[in-house]
């Protein structure tokens, strides 16, 4: 359990790393917070600059991937029976951390891109039929934020289809997509209006 603990801790701190706004503040010397839509994840920093979104975006799965290895590392020798629960309990907690950094008083991203990086690891299959989810969406409709939802919620039962993990590896999995998806309720708000920005639209 003291192991679980400290899993659950260290993958909340590598999640609540906040790159996106470290690296507008050291080049640009602003608070990402303030411009766009206030978030400090990969979209909204590309409005600032679309090489430190890219960056942004990589650093941010990266820190969901250390997280999940790490875990993996920590629980092998321990407990091989259970690893994939594990890892999925660090998946969880690093998105968590994304989302309620510490740092930023609990002002944080939606959790995507950490998500992605995390899963990769455990459910590779999965994550790469939910890309190809969110690339139809945004080609269809045009919303980053609609093929993020749909792609996230429909996770889950591809994880079900092409995972190896019992059931309670599938539940961390539905609740961390359940909390990106939570993230995204102003999104969603804005779709609902019909004042949701598109991909290459640009409003008067």
């Amino acid at each position: 359990m003291l192991r679980m603990v400290l899993i659950a801790a260290m993958s909340y701190l590598l999640g609540s790393i906040p790159f996106g706004y470290l690296l507008v503040r050291i080049f640009h010397g602003e608070d990402v917070r303030e411009t766009g839509s206030g978030n400090i994840g990969a979209t909204n920093v590309s409005r600032k600059s679309p090489g430190l979104g890219a960056l942004t975006l990589l650093l941010d799965a990266l820190k969901g991937t250390a997280a999940v290895m790490l875990a993996a590392h920590l629980s092998s020798r321990t407990n091989p029976l259970n690893i994939y629960q594990i890892m999925a309990l660090a998946a969880f907690f690093a998105v968590l951390g994304h989302s309620f950094p510490v740092w930023l008083k609990f002002r944080g991203g939606k959790g995507v891109a950490t998500g992605l990086g995390s899963f990769l690891m455990i459910t590779p299959k999965a994550v790469l039929i939910a890309m190809g989810v969110f690339i139809l969406v945004i080609l269809l409709f045009r919303y980053v934020s609609l093929g993020s939802v749909v792609a996230v919620g429909l996770f889950p039962f591809f994880a079900l289809k092409v995972s190896d993990g019992d059931s309670r590896t599938l539940f961390l999995i539905a609740a961390t997509s359940l909390l990106i998806i939570a993230r995204h309720r102003e999104n969603i708000q804005r779709l609902y209006a019909g004042t949701e920005n598109r991909v290459g639209v640009k409003r008067t």
